[in-house]
């Protein structure tokens, strides 16, 4: 989320459309995202020459010579945000609406490509060159803000906020979820070079930036200096679905600009028949919708016969196990109900992850974690699914604090478990010897079993009460009477003195 002066800035860009004329909610974030993209393919393209120049490599800029648009041929260099925003406001208008934006539209030479489906309709609506001008400056303020914080992830913070603005979060169980709490699930899943990975609720493509992120920055060698493991990485490792083509288009652009150059992001409706993905992926990370609405008739009948519901957050678990390959594992967050849930399909989905596949961790986090947007419980579950069982020690974990207070205004605070969380998933072997009292425990399958497969924590967890000795009746009256005593005298001297 974002907060104080940048807040502020964000709050006057959406002041100079609303008061420009464009009054649809939805024609701002479109327009925003638009404007934003421009900005980051001219920063984008400044990174890769500096990064292409640290390590020796050629690098051909897309802005470089001279560039085709139309029946025109202009210099590149114009096409750049460094450059046009320089420009007077009628000759930067220009440049934007008949060189920039035909430029971004055709951007991508693969016709099929996440990009080029969801830019292909992209329409530019500002009116004015002044109104232009006006909202340049103030994204150039807001992107000198976000340096100064050091804050990567522009576009999600902006959209998140602008969600909030325009009252359509949550319709369909659309939570950006926290960057900080995607960071934690891809460290502790380790997405390798080799990895086919799929968000079926993308959304804005959140989980996938990180994915993508967290590889370059650990097997960067083996990704970039290997023809085959890059071609994989740029074409063919990165899959999201969503409902929603303005979340699909701004993640196409998210994935675009941090280097993935053809993402595979479509349209789709992940729990109907339109996907028919099976054993396909071997590393899932998601937030599902918890209230999403759900036609039931659309509802892929292989899922429903595994859990029959309407409730999307278990359709989507069943989902998982489907899309993944034998030994594909899944990182996902749930509603704190589908821990403990007593009806018929919330048994059946934990029943099928402990018996046939292998759960390997529930991670409880703090009701705040969605703050301002959501107040609702949630926890992380880690599986592999296997087919066969092989579930055996299922590892919990009491998550207290992500290092943000657990308020609305969610202010970064020291207290913060997600270091310790990470370290020790990694180090298992080590939490054998944990008492129930501690913050993180192994509980075997057995048990789970016994107590009708509920993963709630707090079934498992033991309280260490610790004795207080209070004071006996009669002491206490005494010391009653004493201090009685010590008032009387008190008042006796007050009388004399008057």
């Amino acid at each position: 989320m974002i907060t104080g002066e940048l807040k502020n800035k964000v709050d006057s860009l959406w002041e100079i459309f609303w008061t420009g004329g464009i009054t649809n909610p939805l024609d701002v974030v479109e327009q925003m995202t638009y404007l934003m993209f421009i900005h980051d393919l001219d920063d984008a393209d400044n990174r890769k020459a500096k990064e292409s120049a640290m390590l020796g490599l050629p690098y051909h800029s897309m802005f470089a010579g001279d560039i085709t648009i139309g029946d025109r041929v202009i210099l590149g260099n114009q096409l750049k945000w460094s450059v046009f925003r320089d420009f007077n406001a009628g000759k930067m208008y220009s440049v934007v609406q008949e060189w920039v934006f035909p430029f971004i539209k055709t951007l991508h030479g693969d016709k099929a490509s996440a990009y080029a489906k969801y830019m292909d309709d992209a329409i530019f609506k500002i009116p004015t060159p002044l109104m232009l001008d006006k909202i340049v400056t103030a994204l150039d303020a807001i992107y000198e803000q976000m340096a100064q914080l050091q804050d990567s992830d522009t576009r999600g913070d902006i959209y998140e906020y602008l969600l909030s603005k325009i009252a359509t979060a949550g319709v369909n169980g659309q939570f950006r979820t926290p960057r900080h709490i995607i960071r934690m699930m891809v460290e502790l899943m380790e997405p390798q070079p080799g990895d086919i990975i799929c968000d079926p609720a993308c959304g804005t493509s959140g989980f996938l930036v990180n994915a993508s992120e967290y590889l370059k920055e650990t097997h960067k060698e083996e990704i970039f200096f290997n023809k085959q493991n890059k071609e994989h990485y740029m074409n063919h490792m990165f899959h999201g679905f969503d409902m929603d083509r303005t979340m699909l288009r701004i993640g196409a652009m998210n994935m675009m600009t941090h280097g993935v150059d053809n993402p595979f992001i479509e349209y789709r409706d992940s729990l109907s028949d339109q996907n028919a993905d099976r054993d396909k992926y071997s590393l899932i990370l998601a937030n599902p919708p918890f209230k999403g609405s759900l036609d039931n008739d659309i509802v892929s009948a292989d899922l429903l016969k595994l859990c029959k519901t309407k409730k999307t957050e278990l359709l989507f678990l069943a989902l998982f196990l489907r899309m993944l390959k034998t030994g594909g594992r899944c990182a996902c967050i749930v509603p704190d109900g589908v821990l403990f849930g007593s009806s018929t399909a919330h048994k059946a989905i934990r029943k099928e992850l402990v018996e046939n596949h292998r759960l390997e961790a529930v991670i409880s986090m703090p009701s705040g974690v969605f703050k301002p947007y959501a107040g609702v419980s949630t926890g992380i579950l880690i599986f592999t699914k296997t087919g066969h069982g092989g579930t055996d020690n299922i590892w919990f974990y009491d998550m207290k604090a992500d290092g943000y207070s657990l308020d609305d205004k969610r202010t970064a605070i020291s207290d913060n478990d997600i270091p310790d969380i990470i370290a020790r998933f990694h180090n298992l072997a080590d939490e054998a010897q944990r008492k129930r009292t501690e913050q993180s425990f192994f509980v075997p399958k057995q048990e789970i079993v016994d107590n009708g497969y509920d993963l709630s924590i707090n079934k498992y967890k033991e309280v260490e009460y610790v004795p207080v000795e209070y004071p006996s009746t009669m002491e206490i009256m005494t010391e009653l009477h004493e201090l009685e005593m010590q008032i009387t005298a008190g008042l006796a001297e007050l009388e004399e003195m008057l």
